[in-house]
C-alpha cells in the first residue's frame, strides 16, 4: 500500500491548486476513494469531499481530516515530481495529508466488519487562510454520519524540526491564533522644513509600533504570550514631504482563547490614544484569523498510546511547546474533542534542525511519513470507536 500512497501523493504534488476551488485535486481524491464502499458527498460551496465509512457494528462516529490545498509558492525542491503549475506548490505537505488519509480509509475498510461505528473522512480545501474547515462545518460535516462525531483527529507533516516518522503532540494549546491588524494614522500633510505647520502621522505611527511591544509585555502574562509583528509600513512619496497618512499592518499571535478575546481592544486602545495625544486620529481594522488550536488532554493521551502500539515504543515524543503558526482545524476542535498531531517527514540525511521548513520553496517531505500517518489515523479511529 505504501507505494500506492506515494504514487497518489506524487500525482497531487504535480498539480497543486490554491484556495477553495480545487477541481483537479477533488477529482483525484474521488478516484482514490473508489471501491472503498464509502458514502461520498462533495461540497456545495467549496470543492470539499466528505466520505462516511460505516462499520459492521453499531457505535459512535469519529472524524479524520486532511487538507488539500497548496500555496502560491514557486517550487525549488528539485523533486522529480515537482509542481507542473508555475507559482503553486504543495509546500506545506497537504499532498501527504490527503494520501495519508486515503491510506487510513483503506486500512479501516479492511476492518469494516469489526468496526463499531462510523468514520467521517473530511477532505477540505482552503486551509491556507481561506477558512475551508469553517465552510465545511457550515455544510454539516460533523453530522455527516447522521449523528454528531464524538472526536476528531488530524495529522500535519513537517519537513524539519522533527525526525522522520516521529509523532508529536501536546495537550492544551497546540497552535496559535493568528489575526491581522491594520492601523491608518490620519494627520495633515506639509513640507518637511516646517513640521509645526503639519500634523505628522509618521512619527505617530512609529510610536504606535513601539507601544505595541509595551502592550504585549506589560498587559499580558509572560507565560501566556501575545506576539505582535508589524510587517508593513507605508507613508509618503518623498523625503521632504510630510504625508497626510501612514499605514501599518501587523500579524497578532495569541496562545489562549482568553488572550485572543481581549487583545484587539487593548491594541486598538493604544493606537487610538497615542494618535489622540498628538492631535491625530488612528483608525484600526482588526480581522480575526484562525482561533487557537486546543487539543483535548485525554485525546493526546490516546495519541501517545496508539502511536506506541501501532508504530513502536519510541514513535511518540511529547511536544514541549505550541507551534506559533495557525491552523483551521481549530474550528473543528472548538466543537468536538480531539487532537492535532505532527508527524516528522524530514528527508533521510537532512538535519531536522536546519532542513527547510514548511512553506519554503525548497521544502521536501519524505514519503516515509505516509504509512505512519495512515496507521496513526486508522489506529486513533479504531481505538476511539472501541471505547464506545
Amino acid at each position: 500500500m505504501a507505494a500506492d500512497l506515494a504514487d497518489l501523493r506524487h500525482d497531487l504534488h504535480r498539480v497543486p491548486e490554491v484556495g477553495l476551488d480545487l477541481p483537479l485535486t477533488q477529482a483525484r481524491v474521488l478516484a482514490a476513494l473508489e471501491g472503498l464502499d464509502v458514502e461520498v458527498t462533495t461540497g456545495r460551496t467549496v470543492s470539499s469531499v466528505v466520505a462516511v465509512l460505516r462499520g459492521g457494528r453499531p457505535g459512535p462516529a469519529v472524524l479524520l481530516r486532511a487538507d488539500m490545498d497548496a500555496l502560491p509558492v514557486t517550487e525549488e525542491s528539485g523533486e522529480p515530481f515537482t509542481s507542473e503549475h508555475p507559482g503553486r506548490m504543495h509546500a506545506c505537505g497537504h499532498d501527504l495529508h490527503v494520501a495519508g488519509l486515503v491510506g487510513a480509509a483503506r486500512l479501516l475498510a479492511a476492518r469494516r466488519a469489526g468496526l463499531a461505528g462510523s468514520v467521517v473522512l473530511m477532505l477540505q480545501p482552503g486551509e491556507e487562510g481561506q477558512h475551508g474547515a469553517r465552510a465545511m462545518l457550515g455544510e454539516g460535516v460533523l453530522d455527516a454520519a447522521g449523528e454528531r462525531v464524538v472526536a476528531a483527529y488530524a495529522v500535519h507533516v513537517v519537513s524539519s524540526l522533527v525526525p522522520l516518522r516521529v509523532v508529536t503532540a501536546r495537550a492544551g494549546t497546540a497552535m496559535a491564533a493568528s489575526d491581522r491588524m491594520t492601523v491608518t494614522v490620519r494627520g495633515r500633510g506639509g513640507h518637511g522644513s516646517m513640521p509645526h505647520l503639519a500634523a505628522d502621522p509618521v512619527n505617530v505611527a512609529a510610536e504606535i509600533v513601539l507601544a505595541f511591544q509595551s502592550v504585549v509585555t506589560r498587559q499580558f502574562d509572560a507565560h501566556d504570550p501575545v506576539v505582535v509583528s508589524v510587517g508593513h509600513i507605508r507613508a509618503g512619496e518623498a523625503e521632504n514631504v510630510i504625508p497626510a497618512e501612514a499605514v501599518l499592518a501587523a500579524t497578532v499571535r495569541t496562545f489562549s482563547p482568553e488572550q485572543h478575546a481581549v487583545v484587539p481592544d487593548r491594541l486598538a486602545r493604544a493606537a487610538e490614544h497615542i494618535a489622540a495625544a498628538h492631535g491625530l486620529v488612528a483608525e484600526v481594522s482588526y480581522v480575526r484569523g484562525y482561533p487557537v488550536t486546543v487539543n483535548d488532554a485525554a485525546e493526546v493521551d490516546r495519541v501517545a498510546r496508539v502511536a506506541a502500539t501501532v508504530l513502536g515504543p519510541d514513535a511518540y515524543v511529547p511536544a514541549s511547546r505550541p507551534v506559533s503558526g495557525a491552523e483551521d482545524f481549530s474550528y473543528v476542535l472548538e466543537e468536538v474533542p480531539g487532537a492535532f498531531v505532527f508527524v516528522g517527514a524530514t528527508p533521510p540525511g537532512a538535519d531536522p534542525a536546519t532542513a527547510p521548513y514548511n512553506h519554503a520553496p525548497t521544502a521536501r517531505f519524505d514519503d516515509g511519513a505516509l504509512p505512519v500517518s495512515a496507521a496513526l489515523l486508522a489506529g486513533l479511529a479504531l481505538d476511539r470507536l472501541a471505547a464506545g
